[in-house]
């Protein structure tokens, strides 16, 4: 997505959540800011998160984030959009 990111994590880790994102951000800024093809502000502080509580529920936020591009209309089809790659579908 051009102006927003979903992403589905599952932590393994004693790392927290905002310590993954915090690592993300900074990582990608610093890549970003070292190729020279853009200087200034990449991510917005902070985060919305939401737990995933039953297995059930999985698929649904999977596909819901897997279709965003569709219902954005970058895409025709989730398989043109070169970040689909789940085995959701």
């Amino acid at each position: 997505m051009p102006d927003h990111l979903h992403w589905l994590v599952r932590l393994t880790s004693d790392r927290s959540l905002s310590t993954c994102v915090n690592l993300v951000k900074s990582l990608t800024t610093r890549e970003i800011h070292e190729s020279g093809n853009y200087r200034g502000k990449i991510w917005q502080r902070g985060f919305y998160d939401r737990a995933i509580r039953k297995e059930d529920d999985l698929v649904a936020i999977a596909r819901y984030i897997i279709a965003n591009p569709l219902r954005a209309q970058l895409v025709k089809s989730v398989r043109e959009y070169p970040l689909w790659d789940a085995k959701w579908l």
